[in-house]
């Protein structure tokens, strides 16, 4: 007989991502090591100081966002493109590498209010495709790991998460 585990405090574990300076080699490897299928490029994703924060300042910078799925697990790419970030800190910091997992949140905010009460440090925060997406990424240093990610993502972005699962799948390495 097994024991029940509890589930994350955050919710479920949906996502792992990786910081590159090369898309297409870190494509390559992760199809040939995770089975990843099709991947979708999204080149020059913009965070703008009105949406974002870093470190507790407007944030500003760009990314290229490459997305696949292995199985029901989604995998993230960012290359770091323009202006200071925790990926591009990252990159400069650590060189390419895992950087953070994401657990889906039904309540951003409310969960990023739990977060700073249990400690966390939130060292980046904002929205993305116009509001489609809001996230929070905690500190999980003390954890041996760079990052947490808390995501709500709305319905329509799920939609086209779908659809790049869809692909993926259809196509795997």
């Amino acid at each position: 007989m097994t024991t029940p585990t509890a589930p994350a405090p955050f919710g479920p574990v949906t996502q792992l991502a990786w910081v590159t300076d090369d898309l297409d080699a870190t494509e390559q490897a992760l199809g040939a090591t995770l089975g990843a299928g099709e991947w979708a490029r999204m080149p020059g994703v913009r965070f703008e100081p009105d949406t974002c924060r870093y470190r507790d300042e407007p944030a500003d910078f760009v990314a290229d966002i490459s997305l696949s799925y292995a199985g029901d697990l989604q995998l993230e790419l960012i290359r770091p493109v323009a202006g200071e970030s925790i990926y591009s800190e990252f990159l400069r910091e650590r060189g390419p590498g895992l950087h953070h997992v994401c657990c889906e949140v039904p309540d951003l905010p409310a969960a990023l209010t739990q977060a700073r009460a249990d400690g966390f440090d939130v060292v980046q925060e904002g929205t993305m495709a116009g509001g489609l997406m809001s996230f929070g990424y905690l500190d999980a240093s003390a954890a041996g790991a760079a990052y947490v990610e808390l995501a709500q993502i709305s319905p329509d972005l799920r939609a086209v998460f779908a659809e790049i699962k869809a692909k993926a799948v259809s196509s795997p390495r």
